[in-house]
């Protein structure tokens, strides 16, 4: 372990969980990234399309595909934002609601299962060191300093 670099641990984690959490969406015939996008979306009053990206992290251009595919699968509706005119909001349909229900699900299982095999102090840093590289990063902490401009 000794030899890998911070994002190489970061990728390759990545890369499984997102790989578990798609071969049990198969299994409902659904992806992660659809369940992502369901856990995201208010299923009482709905989301504003146009908050939905900055809320998950994500480009407009990949949300716009998966709400497409959402759309077409029959799990979303887009309905005219009352408060904006100009604005959509996107709904949950019922079967989008049982979608998501079985996402939530799914990862509640996989954070009470990891919580049962990691220490409360252990998960604790965990976040804490998630937290901080994700503020160094957002706050152009590693590549604009001056260290590593002049290099």
């Amino acid at each position: 372990m000794k030899d890998k670099t911070i994002d190489y641990v970061l990728r390759t984690t990545w890369l499984t969980v997102n790989k578990m959490y798609n071969e049990e969406a198969a299994k409902f015939d659904t992806t992660m990234a659809i369940g992502f996008t369901l856990l995201s979306i208010d299923p009482e009053g709905g989301t504003p399309s146009t908050a939905l990206g900055p809320k998950m992290g994500m480009e407009a251009t990949s949300l716009s595909r998966i709400l497409k595919a959402m759309q077409e699968r029959k799990l979303i509706e887009k309905r005219p934002n009352p408060e904006d005119g100009r604005g959509v909001l996107i709904h949950l349909t019922t079967l989008g609601k049982e979608k998501r229900d079985l996402s939530r699900e799914k990862v509640i299982t996989f954070n009470e299962t990891i919580k049962e095999h990691i220490s409360n102090e252990k998960l604790n840093h965990f976040y804490e060191v998630a937290e901080t590289i994700n503020e160094m990063i957002q706050n152009k902490k590693i590549y604009n300093t001056k260290k590593h401009l002049d290099k």
